[in-house]
């Protein structure tokens, strides 16, 4: 019966190479339901494989478990096998996992470590304890336990120092830094993690670095995270042009793979004609062996790793081009799918760039990767229509990745639009932000405030200041990050400021009162910096001119420092201008106005040009200088016609008053919810930009400064 099971075995291969996967099954089924009996061990290695087959290939996690726990039942009456008993907890790990059933995945881990603890100090063993530690790491992160997951992955880190493997030494390593950047509880020990990737990343030779692809994107992406949560934005962006290096050259590589298959399968046609000549097929062939071994070359990267060693621990992979590894088999460590890296990168550059008012790169790359994430959703069957309920198991949690992503792009070229004062662009993206949200509000249900503070962000750029305040306030109530609570708060008072009259003004105290006392408490520098403009324009209320050019100016060294948002900048500017005016030092003014104004117009700041134009008229005016003030007054009149036209434009639709509307976006009512596993707590770490605009002079100019915020899920980074 051996002979009839390895033939079966044989002809699963033949059609899973032909891309048959259904056939495929069914061979190894027909083993599995056969009349005859098999030895245990032929039955256990045929259900393994056709679990791994589903669970690569397609949605039927429920067949895939009940073949993987038969399986650990026969095991359980075989002594030996240690290396099937691996595979099959591992499985059964990613299984559980899929299906978000979390402890029956962490019963299942601590049952391989028992075994490995109870069979030796092998290097299998080490191997598959780096193996299930890395699994239970995941698992714990998903439960909110991050020491636990800490604990886990400096098992795992240690384990890989004994067998001297740099490359899962890294990955474990990284790993510990991803979760304390997530939970991000002490600076020092998120820190010592830094410092620990670095210390390792440096051991692995230059040439090897290159080729562990995946540990690159990885260790940079991280980087990133924390430098743009300490508000570092140089260095992220040193970071950021490595990870487009990484990206170009992958894609080449990609792209002279595709040539060569293509190649190597027109060869392969023409060696199966019956008439060619001996010459010529002699010829063929040897071009057909060059090529194979070139592309074999391309596809490995030349890289010499633990995979040869480990070559016979396969587990659940896709194809080679797919897939962006952080360690060898039997670890198989991925972060996230290739395309959805790929737009992470675009993400963190947009990031970067769009403080700097770089919009032209902004908005290729988020139309670029937009296009990339909505081909990606509608693979998993997510188009127009579909809800939550209609989503398989299996796709729930990478759905949650790209559809995070999307919000993410959403949510910075809304604040890219408003920005540069183009309403209507704005608007129909944050129509978008709120249809996603209605259509899968578990899985982007960190998304909710978000929305909130943008729909404030859109009121206060109309000119809406109360509706404005309202959607700020519920905004903090739908988060529990203190950074984000502490910018809606500044947002709610800049908009109460700006309705002008004593009772706003009071409640605008009341908000900034509680954020000023607590300022210094933050990681980095972007609530100090939004605080302290909102404090100034309260001072300057208050005729405390002294003590609002201080803060302000305070503001304005530390946004000019750390931060480089030009929208800040020329909004500190423009406020520091009128009060040199209102002192009388229009030597002062007159030089901080023009550079106000020229980051306006970098920016396409139309209301911000108005308010800064207004100032410079009273200075001309002040001065004499006739001349200046017909000239200032004709282009003003000319901006403010232009944002009366783009204000017009954007009321006329009936979404502008469902925006603005004092009504909090409610989600459909579900009857079914997906499972509570990982996708419910999709965490990318993705620290992102928000706007945010200052009152001006006048309520038909008004705008929200620029304030770059950082989060990731639930807005703890």
């Amino acid at each position: 019966m051996e002979a009839v099971a390895e033939g079966l075995w044989e002809l699963a291969d033949h059609h899973e190479k032909k891309g048959e996967m259904g056939k495929a099954v069914k061979c190894l089924e027909a083993i599995c339901q056969s009349q005859v009996s098999f030895l245990p061990i032929v039955e256990v290695r045929t259900r393994l494989r056709i679990a791994a087959l589903l669970l690569k290939h397609s949605h039927n996690l429920d067949h895939a478990k009940s073949h993987l726990e038969r399986a650990q039942l026969l095991l359980k009456s075989i002594p030996s096998c240690f290396e099937l008993k691996c595979r099959a907890y591992s499985l059964l790990s990613q299984c559980y996992h899929l299906v978000g059933a979390i402890p029956s995945q962490k019963q299942i881990l601590s049952k391989g470590l028992e075994l490995i603890a109870s069979s030796g100090d092998g290097f299998a063993m080490k191997l598959w304890t780096c193996n299930f530690n890395s699994q239970l790491a995941n698992a714990l992160v998903i439960e909110g336990d991050f020491q636990g997951s800490i604990s886990a992955l400096r098992r795992g880190y240690i384990c890989a120092t004994e067998f001297c493997s740099t490359e899962f030494q890294m990955f474990f390593a990284s790993s510990i830094l991803h979760v304390h950047l997530m939970q991000w509880g002490d600076l020092e020990l998120v820190e010592t993690a830094l410092r620990n990737c670095d210390e390792v990343w440096q051991s692995i030779d230059a040439p090897k670095r290159e080729q562990c692809l995946g540990l690159v994107f990885y260790n940079e992406l991280l980087h990133i995270f924390y430098q743009l949560q300490v508000c570092d934005y140089k260095n992220a962006g040193q970071h950021v042009d490595i990870l487009d290096a990484a990206v170009k050259a992958d894609r080449e590589r990609m792209r002279h793979i595709h040539q060569l298959t293509e190649e190597i399968d027109a060869i392969s046609q023409s060696l199966s004609r019956t008439d060619l000549h001996h010459r010529d097929r002699i010829a063929l062939s040897e071009k057909h062996v060059r090529l194979q071994e070139q592309l074999t070359s391309r596809i490995s990267n030349g890289k010499e790793t633990l995979q040869e060693a480990a070559a016979h621990f396969q587990n659940v992979r896709r194809a080679w081009g797919d897939k962006l590894e952080l360690a060898p088999a039997p670890l198989d460590g991925e972060w996230l799918p290739k395309a959805a890296v790929y737009a992470l990168v675009d993400l963190t550059a947009v990031l970067v760039a769009r403080p700097k008012g770089l919009f032209k790169d902004c908005g290729n790359r988020i139309q670029s990767a937009m296009h990339l994430i909505e081909e990606e959703l509608a693979k998993f069957g997510i188009t127009e229509g579909v809800k939550e309920v209609d989503l398989q198991h299996s796709a729930i949690w990478i759905a949650g990745v790209y559809l995070m992503l999307l919000m993410h792009f959403l949510e910075n070229k809304v604040a890219m639009e408003l920005t540069r004062t183009e309403f209507v662009e704005a608007r129909e993206s944050l129509v978008q932000m709120g249809n996603w949200f209605t259509c899968f509000p578990t899985i982007l249900q960190a998304c909710e405030s978000i929305i909130e503070m943008l729909r404030g962000q859109y009121a206060h750029s109309v000119g809406c200041f109360d509706e404005a305040a309202f959607h700020f306030v519920e905004a903090a109530k739908l988060t529990d990050s203190k950074s984000m609570q502490a910018m809606c708060q500044v947002y709610a008072a800049v908009s109460y400021v700006s309705i002008g009259d004593s009772e706003s003004t009071s409640q605008a105290l009341d908000l900034i009162g509680p954020v000023y006392r607590m300022m210094d408490s933050f990681v980095g520098v972007r609530e100090k910096t939004s605080v302290l403009f909102a404090y100034g324009l309260l001072l300057m209320k208050q005729h405390n001119l002294q003590e609002a050019r201080i803060r302000l100016a305070s503001g304005l060294q530390i946004t000019h420092s750390f931060l480089g948002n030009l929208q800040l900048v020329s909004q500190y500017l423009t406020i520091l201008g009128s009060l040199a005016l209102s002192l009388h030092d229009t030597g002062q003014a007159r030089e901080i106005l023009r550079s106000s104004l020229t980051l306006a117009k970098k920016l396409y700041d139309i209301p911000t040009q108005i308010w800064v134009l207004s100032v410079l008229t009273g200075l001309y005016e002040e001065l004499g200088e006739r001349g200046n003030v017909m000239e200032n007054s004709e282009y003003q009149k000319k901006k403010m016609d232009d944002l009366q036209k783009r204000l017009a434009d954007t009321h006329a639709s009936i979404h502008h008053v469902e925006l603005i509307s004092k009504v909090k976006l409610e989600a459909e009512e579900l009857h079914e919810r997906p499972v509570a596993g990982p996708s419910m707590r999709v965490n990318l770490d993705i620290p992102e930009s928000v706007g945010l605009k200052t009152a001006l002079a006048a309520r038909s100019s008004s705008r929200l400064v620029e304030l770059d915020t950082a989060r990731r899920g639930k807005r703890k980074v």
